[in-house]
C-alpha cells in the first residue's frame, strides 16, 4: 500500500542551495517511494533558541510503500551523509529532513512523532503544504 507523505527539508549552513539539491536528489532514489512535487524554496528566521543563520526551506510530497520508521531511517541517512550532525536541539545544520505527514497516520513514540508536532506552529510548512496541495490537485495536462 502507497501512501502520501510530506517531507520537510531545511538547511541553514554552508550551501544551503547544494544541501536542498542534494537532499531532494537522495529522495529520489530511495526504494518503493517516488516524488510527486516540490514546493518553492523559501528563506526563513531559524526556529528555536541560539544565534544562527537563516533557513532554507523546501517540501516534498512523495508517495511510498515505505512504513514511516523505515522512511524516517532513510531520511536520517540522507542527513547523515550529507553532514548533519545533532549536536544540539534547533541548532545550525547542513539538511535537515522531517516527515511532517505520512498519509493519515497517528503515531506516538520515541523516534517519530506524527503528524509531526511542529506544524501548527511553523508558518512556512502550512504555505508549503498549502502550494503542495493546490499543486496535487491541479489536472493533468
Amino acid at each position: 500500500m502507497t501512501e502520501r507523505v510530506f517531507v520537510a527539508l531545511g538547511s541553514n549552513v554552508g550551501n544551503r542551495e547544494g544541501y536542498l539539491a542534494s537532499a531532494r536528489a537522495a529522495v529520489t532514489t530511495l526504494p518503493a517511494t517516488r516524488v510527486l512535487a516540490a514546493s518553492r524554496v523559501e528563506e526563513t528566521a531559524p526556529f528555536g533558541a541560539g544565534a544562527q543563520g537563516a533557513y532554507l526551506n523546501q517540501m516534498l510530497v512523495v508517495v511510498t510503500r515505505l512504513t514511516p520508521l523505515a522512511l524516517l531511517h532513510a531520511l536520517q541517512a540522507i542527513e547523515r551523509s550529507l553532514g548533519r550532525v545533532r549536536a544540539r536541539r534547533w541548532g545550525p545544520r547542513t539538511i535537515d529532513l522531517d516527515i511532517v505527514s505520512f498519509g493519515s497516520r497517528a503515531l506516538q513514540s520515541r523516534e517519530l512523532s506524527l503528524p509531526h508536532p511542529g506544524i501548527r506552529d511553523r508558518d512556512f510548512w502550512q504555505r508549503e503544504l498549502a502550494e503542495l496541495e493546490s499543486l496535487l490537485e491541479r489536472p493533468a495536462a
